[in-house]
């Protein structure tokens, strides 16, 4: 019996014999450009592949790589999933303690990054006993291993990938801790091969499109895509404080056609855009994702893209991409009214190949699918979701495990942590994360439904619902950041907005129950995106808030 093979990394020799000429990534920085066609990529992933299994990783071994997202970045991960290794993928700008302890849950064999990870390995040996295998991106000093520079001097170009099963492990990433403890998600080969494949066709992506990516995964996404990846000046960690100069620069020094980036990096771009006048003719696809998108945002387009351009804004977690998918024009002249009004945001339909369901809301876990769990049509409930590129575990997390997925038969539903409901026409509506909901003693308040109604005030940047107190007994609170710095508002002006804001949400009955509003300077959000709003440091600020001033 001949058992079927899959390689994600066999992507890169498909362009490299199709392709060969064509740049695959391009840095371009003040000091020098530097770039690598697909044929070169290949090599350079061959050589380190041969390297790496010389200096004994091996197929299976989970590696650990802390390099920063660029050309041996890419080089590196390409490398490892053509043996058969399994790269562990952390956000480098996520809380300390929570990337510690989320390399002691994998226990990584393997350890490859510059010469600070290195140092911080050191530093914080326990979280680390397993790795036993070092490659350093840089200058090695004192810890032992190799260097990535011997590492490609020992391996020859012509390494043959791996003959990967379909559901053997490629990489293990981590999700962005915005709602509890970062978790490894397991990937597999197929799993990967299918994502390519959806977006691919979902957003009619051509080989040879220049892209700009903004997040290291969608850049690794777009190089397997076929599409030149123009890696641009920025710290991913920050991108809501991206240089918008090193955005526009690259699209129109290269005639970019496509781009991904998180909301809060366009809302910065735009927001330029329009002071300054630029249009950017170029961009013909725009992917944004990590948190709701406001159809404010969506709007500013108009002015800075040609009509033929298109911006999508897909719905899905790590665990799950892509799930949903809208483009901006359905928003814009549609549901963004509504999600005004309270309705939730709107995400679009399920892409071909998902399965969606709106089951009860429970915070226990579900062990077997029922056709029980489904709730009537237009019901606010919890998103689940089924599909062959939706994600079956997390890595050493049983808890985690039991409480996010339900298995049916030989199937896994995974459950999203997200509440909203599905339309007449099918559409899926978003209303929040489920452990943000306020439960009062006259039910359940969703965030995202009530924040859109506080937002419309002209003077609010943005909003966030917080419960204060024992579940079911919470008392709702609004806490708001305005578009103005807290220190050029007084407090009559405060009192002014307060009172506005008060009468905003008396006139819609899922805001009726909201008497409180405060006030904070800068709200804390995601690393990844700098977009999803952490309202659990919310609510305990706003507690305090309360506390103090009633001790007044």
């Amino acid at each position: 019996m001949t058992v079927a093979t899959e390689n994600i990394a066999t992507l890169i020799d498909g362009l490299a014999a199709t392709v060969p000429n064509r740049d695959a990534l391009v840095v371009p920085r003040a000091q020098g450009c530097r770039s690598l066609t697909f044929r070169e990529l290949q090599r350079e992933a061959n050589r380190l592949a041969d390297g790496l299994r010389r200096a004994g990783f091996d197929h299976g071994d989970r590696i650990l790589v802390m390099v920063p997202f660029g050309i041996d970045f890419v080089s590196i991960t390409f490398a490892l999933f053509r043996i058969g290794a399994v790269p562990v993928l952390i956000d480098p700008g996520l809380d300390r303690k929570q990337v510690l302890t989320g390399i002691g849950n994998v226990a990584p064999t393997g350890f490859i990054g510059i010469p600070k990870a290195h140092m911080a390995r050191l530093l914080y040996k326990k979280y680390f006993r397993s790795v036993t295998r070092l490659v350093t991106v840089g200058t090695r000093w004192l810890w032992g291993g190799t260097t990535l520079r011997s590492v490609r001097e020992s391996g020859q170009s012509d390494t043959v990938a791996v003959d990967t099963a379909p559901d053997d492990a490629a990489a293990i990433l981590f999700t962005s801790g915005s709602t509890g403890p970062p978790k490894g998600v397991l990937y597999t080969h197929r799993m990967f091969s299918l994502q390519v494949e959806t977006i691919k066709r979902l957003y009619n992506i051509q080989v040879g499109e220049m892209d700009l990516p903004t997040f290291p995964l969608f850049g690794l996404f777009g190089v397997g895509l076929g599409m030149t990846c123009v890696l641009p000046d920025m710290d991913p960690t920050r991108p809501a404080e991206v240089n918008p100069e090193n955005i526009i620069g690259p699209i129109r020094q290269y005639g970019i056609t496509s781009s991904f980036g998180s909301p809060a990096l366009w809302d910065t771009v735009t927001r330029y855009c329009l002071d300054h006048n630029v249009k950017l003719e170029s961009l013909q696809r725009i992917l944004i994702a990590g948190a709701p998108v406001p159809g404010s945002l969506l709007e500013r387009f108009d002015h800075i893209l040609p009509a033929s351009a298109q911006v999508h804004t897909p719905y899905g977690a790590t665990e799950a991409l892509p799930v949903c998918s809208i483009e901006r024009r359905e928003v814009v002249d549609e549901t963004w009214a509504r999600t005004q009004e309270g309705w939730g945001t709107c995400v679009g339909k399920p892409v071909d190949g998902v399965q969606l369901k709106i089951i009860r809301i429970t915070d226990e876990p579900i062990r077997r699918w029922d056709t029980s769990l489904e709730v009537p049509a237009g019901t606010i409930g919890e998103i689940a979701v089924h599909g062959d590129w939706t994600t079956r575990e997390y890595v050493q997390l049983d808890t985690a495990n039991l409480k996010s997925k339900i298995q049916e038969g030989d199937r896994t539903w995974h459950r999203m942590g997200d509440v909203g409901y599905i339309d007449a026409t099918g559409r899926l509506w978003f209303c929040g994360r489920k452990s943000h909901r306020v439960l009062t003693a006259g039910g359940h308040l969703f965030t995202i439904v009530c924040e859109a109604i506080f937002n419309r005030h002209p003077e609010v940047k943005r909003s966030a619902l917080v419960g204060i107190g024992p579940l079911g007994e919470q008392t709702p609170v609004i806490v708001v950041e305005l578009n103005a710095a807290q220190a050029e508002v007084d407090a009559s002006q405060r009192n002014r907005i307060r009172a506005e804001l008060l009468e905003l949400g008396a006139g819609h009955q899922a805001t009726q129950a909201i008497g409180t509003i405060l006030f904070h300077p800068a709200f804390p959000v995601d690393i990844r995106h700098n977009a999803k709003i952490n309202r659990d440091r919310l609510a305990a600020w706003a507690a305090t808030a309360l506390q103090h001033s009633r001790k007044v």
